[in-house]
């Protein structure tokens, strides 16, 4: 299912332990982040517990669609273990974008072209990717008609858009607080649903049906309890 939410605690406990389990985790509390800091390096801060019910989803859904040469961007690179991970799975052309001036300094830099771009407004050609990924990256600063034109740009005909975003289905007040230097958003199910509208009237098409029902809010930041809606989305 192209659009779902993330219901139970399990949900992304369990994911975590099938990405250890794959060597894919790039996780601070990870096997790889541990043995970083015994050889005392200073680990980077990749990765979430709560996002890797997303982060599996993502790499699951590349897997299935794409082959290992083709190229995917990572919007929000700065932190998130999307790029490592594909590295690992022998994805060959792969570039992250992010405002953080750190994002150069992420996994596999030697190997993965980061730069420090606005990704609603990025250098790159057009249609120079099959997928692009965004991982809790598109509620800070958010421009929804800029963001789905600038993915429609980037994309080759038949591409994905696949990423995850904060949610719950009643609105939730988040006037005055910033992440990442950036105004946030919690997506209510309305938002959401027009965030799929506009995507369609702008090309791009959710990859079959949606569910927005959410149970519990399972994710606590500045004192607001949301959980992460995921979708995957293709360039008509």
């Amino acid at each position: 299912m192209p659009f779902r939410v993330m219901r139970r605690v399990e949900e992304y406990q369990d994911a975590r332990r099938e990405l250890d389990r794959r060597g894919l985790s790039l996780y601070r509390g990870s096997t790889f982040t541990r043995l970083v800091q015994r050889v005392g390096f200073r680990a980077p801060k990749i990765g979430e517990l709560t996002k890797s019910w997303d982060v599996l989803l993502t790499l699951q859904f590349l897997e299935q669609y794409l082959k290992p040469a083709e190229p995917v961007v990572d919007f929000g690179a700065n932190g998130s273990e999307i790029l490592g991970a594909l590295h690992r799975l022998g994805f060959r052309n792969l570039h992250g974008v992010d405002l953080e001036p750190d994002v150069v300094r992420g996994p596999y830099a030697g190997s993965i072209r980061y730069y420090v771009q606005d990704f609603m407004h990025t250098s790159y050609a057009d249609s120079s990717f099959a997928a692009i990924t965004a991982i809790s990256a598109v509620e800070h600063g958010l421009d929804v008609s800029r963001l789905l034109s600038e993915v429609f740009r980037l994309l080759r005909p038949g591409g994905y858009f696949i990423g995850s975003t904060d949610y719950w289905p009643k609105k939730i007040d988040t006037d005055g607080i910033k992440l990442y230097g950036l105004d946030w958003i919690i997506f209510d199910e309305e938002e959401m649903r027009g965030f799929v509208a506009e995507a369609r009237r702008i090309g791009l098409e959710l990859v079959g049906d949606a569910d927005y029902v959410a149970e519990y809010p399972l994710v606590n930041v500045f004192g607001k309890w949301y959980t992460f809606a995921w979708f995957a989305l293709r360039k008509i």
